[in-house]
């Protein structure tokens, strides 16, 4: 972000002002830095008044205690009736979200914001439900002490010794649209409890020894206090930005520690820290990056840096720039800060004349130009600034050398040019070569380029010639106006070069995150994600990687990338430590930082996922401010993408387990049921024959043996049915294809299942010159005869049932013909999974929901396709099967 961006209004600030880009309900939260306080009374006092204003409210829920005040108000107010809820043995009033969601008022009133819905509500927390009503485009109203923030609960349990169990998340209150804050002074408040208008006498008693104690009074309305003065700061700065409000507005003390390469002693930051904790503000430390910070060694000096200023508790920014002080003020005007904390300029003596002969520094242009911020000038330590100075004046001899190389090559251009040309076009030759070094050097190397080229065009091509004496005014002139050109053309080059530089630089870091977030998406294998970010953050950040995860308890790595050292046991110690605590540990971090590497877990909303591990040999720093920056925001992505692999394994787990207890229940009805009826038949007739054999008769004898015979041959079916389907699933079904003359393969299934169709006429039409198809003449019979057997199970009695063969478009077609109920507006398709029957069949004859899925398994094993549908000329069912006749199924 430049300089004239801060200047135009912030579009993520205008629709946080105006709602978002569509129409969602403001949120108002009534905060009471106790119970008692009286938020209830202040929201109903607020809705009567829109009421009396013409706006439509709608009590949700509103919770009076027993205190008359309170009740009194809810009279004149329109309210949604409760749910009640059986729990445990009572009845609970719980808000009617639904009904509330119908009337859609224009403001609904929601009391007690962090309350626990009771079981079998839409949601279980009552600020989920006033979300809804956010997102339905209603107003809220709604109520919350500031014990219930989930930021505070260790603190509020700490000061009370009470720890609250209902909380309600920051960001609820922080995406509110007004907070206003109901408070007592803790006198008053105790007054109250002693009048009897909060508790009872016994239970006001207890809590005054308790609970209420002025002390623990005090230190809440300190903390209600503070949550409300954040809230309207982030609100104050959301405005500014809006509207392109240039800061400071010291509504509220906001400090900035603006931090330069040059800035090594740490006195800097402690000094913004101590200021900080007296002005009770927050504070910011800012980085402004330029071309010359993308170096390693003033990579891993800002790295150290940022990494302390983050231990001491600053807010560190990082932002791409060419003048430090013109990006630093500009930020520190979006952001309202109200004071500015830089390093004083380098020394006195010889150090401070060499820095006024270089320009002046940078902390005394903050100065200059800081109209409207108080600036606090830090001493540096002696050691620090000699430090810095001696590395700022030895620089590189190459840039020098070069483009002292570029200017001798536009003299010798310039020299071939003077036969034919005026000097003046001449010294365009030296121009062009200036602003080549200032795009390839930068600023010092083209001031260089200046200096030589003027000192050349004023030898070789101004009178008298071959000496540094200028002899006419007007080439003193033109002198001099060619080396103010000079100078402005080489700064200007020089800021493009660094613009450009950190363009280049922000672009492939940019396009590496692209590219990273498109090769992990959609990655399906666990193995594949994990080493393919391991590649690729090693590629990005130029270190070792591994990854690890829990296996049975146990800590593993799943993978590694250029992991020449490995982690050892103090670092699987260290890991095991982050895993556990879900905390960062290792080198660089404020845990275990002795071992050699870095430890991060990756989280979700779930919790971790994964470890993250890296190393590097360099010493120093692991990684700096922007290296961390890329590091958590690929750790971000890969941890969404682990849990969303996770997730879909874990769903297809919970998936395999529900079909397989279906199967299973459906498999023990089949045999619970279906095939312990015929065996139950046939031990009926077997025992009737041994016992009254004699007495039966000829007659009676000859139908009990036809019982045995059915009742076999149906048993032998289902178990047959099973096995068909046990190889099916296995992949163990022999085929044998052979010219196969189909006409006859459905006279035999028509005959095998002569008993189940005696009770239907049946008719085969066989088109004439039918071909001769390769098929598995063994598995089409069984797969027409289960067909026909389930057209007997689900047609009438007297119904006739018809297959006929034909060859149409390349195909055999056989078809099935039934006039049974058909399928309804059921889907057909449904009819070929396992153990699946619709309803009309548990009125039929038993069966196991096997013989359609095996004849499909059947048909599909031989190349062709089966189908089902309801019949279009009248009501009943068509099952049709199609084999191609060009090429036979293998």
């Amino acid at each position: 972000m430049t300089p004239r961006d801060y200047d135009r209004p912030d579009p993520d600030a205008l629709l946080r002002q105006n709602g978002g880009s569509s129409r969602r309900g403001r949120l108002k939260i009534f905060l009471g830095a106790a119970p008692g306080v009286g938020k209830t009374f202040e929201m109903l006092t607020a809705a009567h008044q829109l009421q009396r204003e013409g706006v439509a409210v709608l009590i949700g829920v509103v919770e009076t205690h027993g205190r008359s005040e309170t009740a009194s108000l809810v009279e004149g107010l329109a309210a949604q009736a409760t749910r009640p809820v059986a729990y445990r043995g009572q009845i609970l009033q719980e808000m009617d979200l639904d009904a509330l969601l119908e009337s859609r008022p224009a403001l609904a009133l929601v009391d007690e914001l962090a309350h626990s819905n009771a079981p079998g509500s839409r949601h279980p927390k009552r600020w989920m439900d006033v979300e809804d009503l956010l997102a339905a485009g209603i107003d809220v109203y709604t109520t919350v002490n500031i014990q219930h923030l989930e930021s505070l609960n260790d603190v509020i349990a700490s000061i009370t010794r009470v720890r609250v169990r209902e909380t309600v998340p920051d960001r609820v209150v922080e995406q509110a649209d007004e907070v206003e804050l109901i408070d007592l002074t803790p006198n008053d408040l105790l007054q109250r409890m002693r009048d009897g208008k909060i508790y009872g006498p016994h239970t006001a008693g207890r809590a005054m020894l308790h609970y209420f104690s002025p002390g623990n009074l005090t230190a809440l309305r300190e903390l209600a206090l503070r949550q409300t003065a954040q809230q309207v700061d982030a609100q104050l700065v959301d405005h500014m930005k809006a509207n392109a409000i240039a800061g400071p507005w010291a509504a509220g003390e906001r400090v900035m520690v603006c931090l330069t390469l040059q800035d090594g002693d740490a006195s800097l930051l402690r000094y913004g820290k101590r200021l900080a904790d007296r002005l009770h503000a927050p504070w910011i430390v800012l980085h402004v990056e330029t071309s010359r910070d993308l170096t390693d060694d003033a990579r891993a000096r800002m790295a150290s840096q940022m990494h302390l200023a983050q231990s001491l508790g600053a807010e560190t920014v990082t932002i791409p720039g060419h003048d430090v002080v013109l990006d630093a003020l500009s930020f520190a005007r979006a952001q309202n800060v109200t004071q500015i904390v830089a390093a004083h300029p380098a020394g006195s003596g010889w150090i401070g004349r060499l820095r006024q002969i270089l320009g002046r520094s940078t902390t005394e242009r903050l100065i200059q130009r800081s109209d409207g911020f108080p600036v606090h000038v830090v001493p540096r330590s002696g050691e620090a600034v000699t430090g810095r100075l001696r590395e700022k004046i030895r620089p590189s001899l190459s840039p020098y050398l070069g483009s002292t190389a570029i200017v001798l090559a536009a003299l010798g251009l310039a020299l071939l040019l003077r036969q034919g040309f005026e000097v003046s076009n001449v010294s365009l030759a030296f121009l062009t070569a200036i602003l080549g070094v200032a795009v390839a050097y930068g600023l010092w190397p083209s001031l260089w380029a200046s200096l030589l080229g003027m000192l050349c065009f004023n030898f070789f091509f101004l009178p008298p010639l071959y000496t540094l004496t200028i002899a006419a005014p007007d080439n003193v002139v033109a002198l001099f106006f060619f080396f103010a050109t000079a100078l402005i053309a080489s700064n200007l080059g020089a800021r493009v070069r660094s613009q450009a530089v950190v363009a280049r630089h922000r672009a492939e870091v940019t396009q590496s995150l692209y590219h990273f977030s498109r090769t992990i998406t959609g990655m399906i294998k666990l193995d594949d994600l994990l080493w393919s970010v391991s590649h690729q953050m090693a590629t990005l950040l130029n270190c070792r990687v591994v990854l690890l995860m829990p296996e049975n308890g146990v800590l593993r790595v799943q993978t590694s990338y250029d992991s020449g050292h490995p982690i050892g046991e103090d670092g699987f110690a260290a890991a095991s430590w982050a895993w556990k605590n879900n905390r960062v540990a290792g080198r660089g971090s404020d845990n275990l930082p002795g071992v050699r590497w870095l430890f991060m877990p990756l989280r979700t909303g779930r919790g971790p996922v994964a470890l993250l591990g890296i190393d590097r040999d360099r010493s120093g720093a692991l990684l700096d401010a922007e290296q961390q920056g890329l590091l958590d925001a690929l750790g971000e992505q890969t941890a969404t993408a682990i849990e969303s692999i996770l997730l879909a394994r874990d769903l297809d787990r919970v998936r395999l387990d529900a079909e397989t207890d279906r199967l299973r229940g459906a498999l023990l009805t089949s045999i619970s049921h279906d095939l312990r009826t015929p065996l139950a038949s046939i031990l009926g007739a077997a025992s009737s024959l041994r016992d009254y054999g004699e007495a039966l008769g000829e007659e009676g004898r000859h139908e009990l043996l036809t019982t045995l015979t059915d009742e076999a041959e149906r048993l032998n079916r289902f178990v047959g049915n099973l096995l068909d389907m046990t190889r099916l699933e296995a992949g163990a079904l022999p085929l044998r294809f052979e010219p196969v003359d189909c006409a006859e393969v459905a006279a035999s299934a028509l005959s095998r299942a002569a008993n189940l169709l005696d009770a239907h006429p049946v008719a085969l039409e066989v088109a004439p010159d039918l071909p001769i198809v390769p098929l598995d003449d063994v598995l089409l019979e069984q797969a027409l005869f289960n067909i026909l057997d389930n057209a007997a199970k689900y047609t009438a009695p007297g119904t006739p049932i018809k297959i006929r063969l034909s060859a149409e478009a390349a195909h055999l077609v056989i078809t099935i013909l039934d006039e049974g109920p058909g399928f309804g507006a059921r889907d057909p398709a449904v009819l070929f999974a396992k153990f699946t029957r619709f309803a009309a069949a548990d009125t039929a004859r038993a069966g196991t929901g096997l013989g359609l899925a095996i004849a499909r398994g059947f048909v599909e094993a031989m190349g062709g396709e089966i189908t089902a549908a309801n019949r279009p000329d009248r009501q009943g069912a068509i099952f049709t099967l199609r084999f191609p006749l060009a090429e036979k199924a293998a």
